[in-house]
């Protein structure tokens, strides 16, 4: 049984916390503050290297460096390394926001140096993607994407962060998904707006992809979210 000892000493230790916690903060904003406009790619870290997304995440990497912006990832295999493998190849800022996981996680090598980011904290790296990216493009992926997708709606949604683009790619993947939204969640329980699924784009290509992103950003200034 725990004595009152080990609770104030587990106390204590989550007081010390806050401050790894705000270190993380402060380096994050400070270095991605002086990194430009980025678009964030989302994506499995399964996805193998001969996967259609995998080339595919690469191809939108590289178009969206050719059109000005930077990529922001998740900084590990799969479609992380294939979008930040993209924006080196276009010669434009690769940005890895990296976690140690026990399992599958590593910074891939297509990072810039000086724009890798180790986080301990996931609360702490969903905040500087939120921050800090101009547009959401969301591949196939599991648990993590659909977190970091549905966290953005929400904050949207909730007028907590400024309209940004969030883009998801791959109709074969993405499609009964977004079906079981409109038709259940939106037209069958009235859970969300028509607003709010207007929120969403569905897209199968690289031009499709950036004709969104360029549209909005044709009216639009580029700055952080909130």
């Amino acid at each position: 049984m725990s004595s009152h000892k080990d609770w104030n000493d587990k106390k204590t230790n989550d007081s010390w916390a806050i401050f790894k916690i705000m270190g993380e903060f402060v380096d994050g904003f400070e270095r991605m503050s002086r990194i430009g406009p980025c678009i964030s790619i989302f994506g499995s870290a399964r996805t193998p290297e001969t996967d259609p997304y995998y080339k595919l995440g690469q191809q939108i990497a590289m178009r969206i460096v050719d059109d000005g912006y930077g990529v922001i990832t998740g900084g590990g295999p799969g479609i992380m390394e294939a979008a930040n493998k993209g924006a080196q190849e276009a010669k434009g800022p690769s940005v890895g926001l990296n976690i140690d996981l026990p399992m599958e996680q590593f910074a891939n090598p297509f990072i810039d140096q000086d724009k890798l980011l180790n986080f301990d904290y996931f609360f702490v790296r969903k905040v500087m993607f939120v921050k800090y990216a101009q547009g959401f493009v969301v591949m196939p992926g599991g648990f993590g994407t659909l977190d970091e997708l549905f966290e953005a709606i929400t904050l949207i949604q909730t007028k907590k962060i400024t309209v940004f683009p969030i883009i998801l790619v791959g109709k074969d993947f993405w499609g009964g998904m977004m079906s079981w939204i409109e038709n259940v969640v939106f037209d069958q329980f009235k859970n969300v707006s028509k607003e709010d699924l207007s929120l969403i784009h569905l897209v199968d290509t690289p031009d499709e992809v950036m004709t969104i992103l360029n549209d909005f950003y044709s009216n639009t200034s580029f700055s952080p979210n909130f």
